[in-house]
Formats: structure tokens, sequence, C-alpha cells
């Protein structure tokens, strides 16, 4: 009766037990926490998927992630998930009893020109039983040292990889699981869970709820973009400064596809936001049409649009009167502007401007350049843009000591407007780089830059109908967004490669040419921001090519060699290569100053290559050219732009070879 009674209890305490494990299992959810409250403040971007296994295969499967995982770079980005199922692979069976769950990625800059990973992995039910806590030193073979150590009453493993001398870190909070490979994120993931901050961001959190459904989600915070770009640049540029500034967070849902990433979401803005953001968000929509002049070559193109440009200045201006110093430096600068030239600045310049302007970066073909950027107006009638701004230039040239003629160029007029910050005292400072800008105009639209042979890259590729409305990759690439919206840039990796090479150093061009084709197998990419509501709707595009395929639609400057110059540029070199009947033709000259009298080019050891007189920016007076030790090779005459009586070529010993008279 006694055995009977305590078998009695043992069952009953056993059934009870088992019903307190199910209740657990499947209702107790009182305990459990959100991923994203264990994710640092500082993440630059978080990614979250709900089937990471469904979703690696899917990535890992795409011809794109096979030719990124070649490169190093890439490869590094990613040694965090492929260390992590080196790790646990020899326990599939364990990770198929959890499943798909959610994972968080979030990227942190936590050192010095470095980052690193944080991965949070929602374990739901499967943490009440402990299952993958008690059976993690089982996990590891031989090749790793498991010890486990305490940060803040949670206990952090550490399991060493003795062949790789890498330590990858693992704690678990309530339902999740973290790790990392680097401690100190896996500390600072555990000082969230007692004061969480991305999880409670009132602007993370409306962001997050616009976004739809999808394999993937990607969270990107604005505020440490800078510090992000730091890791790969020494000094952030303007642009992602002014986007720190100004955005708050962007949400999207992203896919993979053959030959394209594409993400879909939303974007909300700081309070302080810059003027520009502010005013475009007020200012409706406007339609793309610049691609008409720009040329192919373009490698950045950043399109502004807007229901009309009257209603975005009116929106910029009553934004900067809630900064009255700021609005106050504005209406000094525009009055000293107006009193000087004795103009309306409204009347005469802005009343013309249509419902689109556009900064251009491009791959010049006659400029040697490394700030070859353009500012496009599209006008409502050029007729009354070309009175006003002939009104304006007149007005200049009277109170100007600058004395300069209008250059033509295949058809096409460029003038000088030599007005100091005159586009960064309407504008402000997206603008200031363009300091008394030279100007023309194409079809409906006037296109300013402070390098006139900027202006002529663009005429000669508008000319020869080398634009990008003609580029059929880039109209293909254009139809996977809204043909009307307030942003929208696009950025073109073979001529942005092109671009990059040709300024840097030796060092610089050795990394990019061994990263080339991991640079260029997105040949283009593309964002659209279109005002909705409180938000910008957001869309990125990354299109996918081969790199060889790139390189059979692209020429590449990084494959010229001397050998390959234009013209007799070669010939200037050395007098056996001379020829009498090519020597005489002189390559034509990219003065970058149309008021300079005199234009010079010199050789690496610092000798004149060749000098000539200017006028308005036209060859006029003498020209002489030289050998790389000093000695006189050809002396001759211009008279605007064209040769005149006799010129003659002397060899190195200064003997005459060749005259002829023109």
């Amino acid at each position: 009766m006694k055995k009977r009674s305590i078998l009695s209890i043992l069952i009953t305490i056993i059934i009870c037990y088992g019903l307190y494990q199910v209740y657990v299992f499947y209702f107790d959810n009182n305990d459990n926490i959100q991923s994203i409250y264990l994710v640092p403040k500082d993440a630059v971007y978080v990614i979250e998927t709900e089937e990471p296994v469904d979703g690696w295969d899917a990535i890992s499967d795409s011809p794109i992630w096979k030719h990124l995982q070649q490169n190093d770079y890439f490869n590094n980005l990613t040694k965090n998930l492929n260390k992590l199922d080196t790790v646990f692979k020899q326990k599939q069976g364990l990770f198929n009893k959890i499943g798909n769950r959610e994972l968080l990625v979030s990227a942190h800059v936590y050192d010095n020109k470095k980052y690193g990973f944080l991965y949070v992995v929602d374990l739901q039910k499967i943490a009440k039983l402990n299952l993958l806590k008690s059976n993690l030193n089982t996990l590891v073979n031989n090749n790793y040292k498991v010890t486990k150590r305490k940060y803040h009453n949670h206990e952090i493993t550490e399991l060493y990889d003795v062949k790789k001398r890498q330590t990858l870190y693992i704690s678990f909070i309530k339902n999740q699981m973290i790790t990392s490979y680097v401690h100190t994120l896996v500390e600072a993931s555990i000082d969230q869970y007692t004061e969480p901050q991305i999880g409670r961001n009132l602007d993370f959190l409306e962001v997050k709820k616009q976004v739809d459904d999808d394999l993937f989600k990607l969270y990107f915070q604005y505020d440490y973009l800078d510090d992000f770009v730091k890791v790969f640049s020494n000094q952030p540029s303007y642009l992602t400064t002014t986007l720190s500034n100004s955005l708050e967070w962007s949400a999207f849902s992203f896919k993979f596809n053959e030959n394209s990433i594409t993400a879909n979401g939303v974007t909300n803005t700081k309070e302080n936001a810059s003027t520009y953001l502010r005013a475009l968000q007020k200012s409706g929509k406007g339609n793309r049409t610049i691609s008409k002049i720009a040329p192919k070559q373009t490698a950045f193109y950043l399109s502004f649009a807007f229901s009309s440009f009257s209603d975005f200045y009116s929106n910029f201006e009553n934004i900067q009167k809630e900064n009255p110093e700021r609005f106050k430096t504005y209406l000094d600068g525009t009055e000293q502007v107006e009193n000087f030239l004795k103009i309306n600045l409204k009347a005469h310049f802005m009343s013309w401007i249509d419902d689109e302007m556009a900064i251009l970066q491009m791959q010049s073909s006659v400029s040697q350049s490394s700030k070859d950027i353009a500012l496009v107006l599209k006008t409502k009638n050029i007729k009354d843009a070309k009175e006003n701004l002939d009104f304006i230039l007149s007005q200049i040239k009277k109170r100007s000591p600058v004395k300069f003629k209008a250059v033509n160029y295949k058809e096409h007029t460029i003038n000088f407007m030599s007005i100091k910050g005159f586009f960064k005292v309407l504008l402000g400072g997206l603008f200031e780089e363009l300091e008394k800008p030279y100007f023309t105009i194409i079809e409906d639209y006037v296109v300013f830059s402070n390098n006139p042979n900027t202006l002529k890259t663009i005429i000669k590729n508008y000319v020869d109908k080398n634009t990008l409305n003609t580029f059929e990759d880039f109209n293909d690439f254009e139809d996977q967004f809204e043909t009307r919206s307030s942003i929208f840039a696009y950025v073109n990796t073979p001529s942005l490669y092109n671009n990059t090479y040709a300024f840097v150093d030796n060092a610089t061009k050795k990394d990019l040419t061994t990263n080339k084709d991991y640079f260029i197998c997105f040949p283009q990419i593309g964002l659209q921001l279109t005002p909705e509501n409180d938000f910008f709707e957001s869309k990125v595009v990354m299109h996918y090519e081969s790199p060889e395929l790139v390189k059979a639609k692209y020429t590449f400057t990084d494959t010229f060699t001397p050998t390959k110059l234009v013209g007799n540029e070669s010939a200037i070199h050395n007098e056996d290569l001379i020829n009498e009947a090519t020597i005489f033709n002189i390559p034509e000259i990219y003065p970058t100053d149309l008021t300079a009298k005199e234009f010079t080019q010199k050789y690496a050891n610092g000798n004149t290559r060749f000098s000539v007189e200017l006028k308005d920016g036209l060859k006029h007076g003498r020209y002489k050219a030289y050998y790389q030790n000093g000695v006189l090779k050809i002396s001759g005459r211009y008279k605007k732009d064209k040769q005149i009586s006799i010129w003659r070529v002397y060899n190195m010993k200064e003997d005459l070879m060749f005259k002829k008279r023109f």
C-alpha cells in the first residue's frame, strides 16, 4: 500500500511536470522578448528574415552571390555566416528541429576602420526547453575550445577556433540567441536588454510598419552613415553628410533575382532635415527628361523634380525662415547679387526654370579634370530663358573687370557667368562648387559648369547622339522606376570606375584593378524617392551582369597604354617617329579657363610639352612644342583657332627638318 502511494505520487509529479512543460512550451509567451530589442543602438543597418534557412539558400544559389563570393572583400563580409555554418553543420538534425526562425543581422562600426556583425536568432519555444543551450558543448569538434564567462549576470559562451585563432561569442537572453565574432557587440546587445533603443525608436517603428512582408527586410539608420563611410574612405562627402543629417531611417523589403537586387520601402526625414529634402517633400513630383542631353558615359545623374520650380523655391524660402539667422544670410546674399548687378533674381533667373534640375558627373571625353560636374536646368520656354540670361550677362559685363567673348563649339555657344558664389547664394551648399560657371544651351536646357570642357563633353555627345536616352541599357533600367518622382539617383559604375581610376594614386589603382570585376558587375544602380504623406516612398535597384559582358559593352581607360595616344601625341616624344604628312596636325586643346591668355602642358619631368597663346578660349598667337629635354620641336602661329603663316619642325639638334605655309 505504501509502495502504491509513493508510485502514485511519482506518477502525479511526472504528469504535472509534463503538463507544466506543455503549458510552458505551447501557451506561456509572457517571457519572450522581440529580437530588435537586443540590437545595439549604433546599428548602421539591420537585415531581418523570418525564413533564414530558405532565404539563405535562395541567396547562395543566385548568380550574383556566387560571383561576389569569389572576391576576398565580399567573402569577408559573409565570413561570420560561413563560420557559423561550419561550427554547426555537423549537427544538422538539431537545426532541422529549430527550423526557420526570425533572424536579425546588424552591422556596427566598433573601432577605427573596422566594422562587424551581430546575429540575433529568435528560438521561440525551443529556448524554453534549453535545447540549443544545453547542447552547445556537443555541437563543436576538437578544432574549438569552449569557455564561459559572465557579463552583467548573463553567461557568454566563447568558442575559440584553434586553427584560425578566432572566437565566436554566444549568449542567450530569454527566447533569443545572440552571437558575434566581436565580443563588444555581444556585450552591447546584453546592455540593450535592460534599456532597448532601436526597438522603442518611434521613427524606426514608423518605417517598419510601412514595409511589406517579404523574404528579407532591410532597415538603414542614417545617424551612423558617416562613421560607416569612414571605414572605406578618409572623409565622407558632402552628399553623405547631408543624408546623415537629414534622414532618420529607411525600411525596405528586398529580393534577389537572377540579374538584379530590388528593394522597395519608405524613408523618413529628421525635423532638422536639409532644406532641400524638406522643400522637395512639399513640392510634388515631376518628370525626368534631362537624360535627353546627359552623355551616355554619365557616371552619376542626380535628378530633383517637382510640380513646379516656383513651388519648390517658395517652400525652400519658407523653410529657411524657420532659422532667422540662416534666412538673414540668404537674404543678404541675394540682395547683394541683385544690387550689384541691378537684376531681380526671381524675375530674371527663377521665372524660366521648369520642373527638373539635375547634377551630372561624367567621364569626360575631352577634359582632364577630376570634377567634371554640371548643373542642368530644364526651362519652361528656352527663348525666355535666353533673353533673361543675355540680360544678366550684359549686367555682368558692365560691372565685371573680366572681359570674355562667347565661344562657339559645334554650333553651341559657351558663355561665362562671372558671379562668384551665384548658385550657393540661391540654392545653398550642394551647389557651392559652382564658382563663376560657364553655361551653354542645349534644346530646352541650360547647362552650367565650372569647367568649359565639361560643357564641351556634353555638347559633343549630344551632337553625336550619344546620350543616356539613346542608351538601350539605361532605358531598360529606368523603366523599373516611376516616370515621375522627387529624387532620382543613377550610377553607372563602369564610367564611375574610369573616373576614379584616372585620378587616384598608384596604390589605389592597383586595388581598383584587382577588384574591378566585383565593382563593375553592377553596371547600373538606381535610387528613387517619391513624397507620400510624411515619408518618401523609396526604391533601389542594382542591375547585375557578368563582368565579361560588361567589359564587352564598355571601354575601360585602365587598359590604355602610351602607344594608343591619339593624334601626333606619341610623335612629340621621339623625332624618329616624325611624319611630314601628319606632324603639322596639332591635336585639339581643352583649356579649363577660357579667359586665360595662354595654355601650357608639361612633361612628367616638368619641362614644357607645348604652349599656345589664347583669346576667348581659342588658339590665337604663337604656338611652340618641345622635346622632353626642352629643345624646340615645332613653332607656328594661330589666328582665331586656325593655323596661319609658316610653321617649322626641328630635330633634337635644332636643325630645320620641315616647314609648311598655311
